[in-house]
């Protein structure tokens, strides 16, 4: 395992950050700001950056640049006081390897930098294929982290949203990427799946498609709603046992908290559409 990089000494944050890293047996150093964490990557190699909570995403997407002229393969959680449709896009492209604002969650942060750190096989997981504000398209590689990657960029271009719709929304799209991710490909890192999520004036839209057959709606009744029946947690035993994530029953609680959950014909594409006022 990789060590975790944390700069900031001057916010609680961090510190919280590295002490749940540390009790989780992860490496922790700590920068003061910019110019030291520069200093330390070039003393020793880190394979996890994660920035000061008080820089922006774009100060922050510039160091960035710095520290892969001394270590390319590192990765770099961004953490802003707060963020715009346009940073966020810009941290995609620079391929940051997740993204958070205020308010933060250390130990959902500290999870992350753990996960990252003893990760190999992140460096081209996301392509973007084409992003504006309202409109971005990429591919993603069939990992679960990948899929927990992706969901913190969406998080943070659907800011605008009340929580409990936006909570709503991201439950539902986990649910729905990882349904493709499992189904239509296995969780196989050589397959991707291509997600665009576009907001309009009343809606969020999100389309996915999978390289196989994902979207299985007669499924749901086959893993989830029979089993259910007879016993609440019975679903969840059988995948644990096949060593499947959880899933099925999810699905079914992602068709309540969306407006509209539309299937293709052949089942491999779906959308997903959450209204954001009346409709």
């Amino acid at each position: 395992m990789s060590r975790v990089l944390v700069i900031g000494t001057d916010n609680p944050i961090t510190h919280e950050i590295g002490d749940a890293l540390s009790h989780a047996g992860v490496p922790v150093d700590y920068a003061a700001g910019p110019v030291g964490a520069l200093q330390r990557l070039r003393l020793r190699s880190f394979g996890v950056v994660v920035t000061s909570p008080n820089t922006s995403i774009q100060e922050d997407i510039a160091l960035l640049e710095e520290m892969r002229f001394l270590r390319p393969a590192v990765k770099c959680i961004v953490l802003a006081p707060h963020s715009t449709a346009d940073e966020v896009i810009a941290a995609l492209r620079a391929r940051v390897f997740a993204c958070y604002t205020a308010p933060f969650d250390p130990q959902t942060i500290a999870n992350f930098a753990r996960v990252a750190a003893s990760d190999s096989h992140w460096h081209d997981a996301i392509e973007v294929v084409t992003a504006k504000p309202g409109w971005v398209t990429v591919r993603a590689n069939c990992t679960i982290l990948t899929g927990e990657r992706l969901l913190t960029f969406i998080n943070e271009l659907s800011l605008q949203l009340a929580p409990d719709l936006r909570l709503e929304m991201l439950q539902a799209l986990h649910e729905i990427l990882m349904n493709a991710m499992e189904h239509g490909a296995a969780f196989n890192p050589e397959q991707v799946v291509e997600i665009s999520a576009v907001r309009t004036a009343r809606a969020y839209v999100f389309y996915l498609r999978d390289p196989g057959s994902g979207f299985r709606p007669e499924s749901v009744s086959d893993i989830a709603m029979t089993e259910v029946s007879q016993d609440p947690v019975a679903h969840i035993d059988r995948r644990e046992r096949e060593g499947l994530r959880p899933g099925g029953y999810g699905l079914l609680l992602a068709r309540g908290t969306v407006n509209e959950l539309i299937y293709s014909e052949l089942g491999n594409e779906v959308l997903l559409i959450k209204y954001t006022k009346g409709n």
